[in-house]
């Protein structure tokens, strides 16, 4: 299960995850992030609450980073260990900016 949490301030998106970022999740962060980067520079993911990603979920990240890059920045906050170990071994903390 995933709980995404959406706040705007400006041209400013947050974005919370609570729970697990995978197969069954992804979708609905894709979802979410596809309409909603219209005009956005600066997007923000909160990962506290953040428990598990799989490669569906980084994929998604993968996606969202890629339009980043033509307008503004993504940026990766409060990952756990365990969250931050993945990126690691999967050489996405060389691709993101992970706060």
């Amino acid at each position: 299960m995933l709980n995404i949490t959406k706040n705007t301030n400006g041209t400013e998106l947050l974005i919370g995850l609570e729970g697990r970022l995978d197969t069954v999740t992804a979708p609905s962060l894709e979802n979410e992030l596809k309409g909603s980067l219209d005009g956005v520079d600066s997007l923000i993911l909160d990962m506290a609450e953040l428990q598990y990603i799989s490669s569906a979920g980084l994929r998604v990240l993968l996606s969202a980073q890629k339009v980043m890059n033509k307008q503004g920045r993504m940026v990766i906050r409060n990952a756990s260990e365990d969250v931050k170990e993945i990126f690691d071994v999967t050489g996405f903390s060389d691709i993101l900016t992970i706060e």
